[in-house]
């Protein structure tokens, strides 16, 4: 929620909704979207992200070397 609250309030939105009005429509308090605006991403969300990706990374080559195998070659 709290980047569609950075959106609404940008300075460059076509329709510009202050931080105060936002947080009381969508019911979020302004401190945590303060503390959020000051670091987006937490370390915990950083590393959950690239053991993510590297669990991608690993089903994507395992599943191109079984493919691999797989083909018939004449």
């Amino acid at each position: 929620m709290f980047p569609l609250v950075r959106e609404l309030a940008a300075k460059d939105a076509s329709i510009r909704v202050p931080v105060t009005v936002t947080c009381r429509v969508l019911k979020l308090a302004r401190q945590p979207y303060y503390r959020w605006l000051k670091s987006p991403v937490t370390d915990s969300e950083l590393v959950e992200a690239y053991r993510a990706n590297a669990l991608f990374d690993a089903h994507r080559r395992c599943h191109s070397v079984v493919a691999a195998a797989s083909v018939d070659v004449p």
